[in-house]
């Protein structure tokens, strides 16, 4: 199959958004949209399955492969599913000397989880992060790659946990 090939794994609006992220870039560097698009079809699919890696490779013209590569050294991409909210824990050495990590056990004992796990209701993933770059917030997590939370000591995750519970919908993203 060509470029631009659209399966129908993914919204005509998806494939919209892929196309002006292509315009972005010269023709012959098509997979430099690859990070937009490999986004665009997370937030309509709420993970990335191979099936739609591979679709994607196919419309941006890319071997799976080298799709699959970039979807997995990112840690804000999911090739598994997660649960609706994905809560990812900032525990590089700024945030541990901050209690990052006093944090993320905290949220595993308080979920029943360990990292990489989701709670049995499909509510809650917890992932450990690489830096998030708000170091002067530590510790720092981030709320389904969106939501940047700071300072975050118990009082504020128990916080937070009530306020997702309560949330009617996953949030936009």
């Amino acid at each position: 199959m060509s470029a631009a090939t659209k399966t129908g794994l993914l919204s005509e609006a998806a494939y919209k958004r892929f196309d002006r992220e292509l315009a972005k870039f010269p023709a012959d560097q098509r997979q430099s949209a690859v990070m937009a698009a490999l986004t665009i079809a997370q937030e309509e699919k709420g993970w990335l399955s191979p099936e739609v890696m591979e679709d994607v490779a196919r419309y941006i013209g890319m071997p799976p492969m080298a799709v699959m590569e970039v979807a997995t050294f990112y840690n804000m991409y999911d090739t598994k599913p997660v649960g609706k909210f994905k809560l990812a824990v900032c525990t590089n050495l700024p945030c541990a000397l901050r209690d990052g990590n006093k944090a993320g056990e905290y949220l595993k004992a308080r979920l029943g989880v360990a990292y990489n796990e989701t709670t049995a209701d499909g509510l809650f993933t917890l992932k450990e992060s690489e830096c998030l770059g708000a170091c002067a917030d530590a510790p720092v997590m981030l709320v389904n790659n969106h939501r940047m939370c700071s300072f975050m000591d118990q009082k504020k995750l128990d916080a937070l946990l009530e306020d997702l519970k309560q949330s009617p919908s996953k949030p936009a993203q």
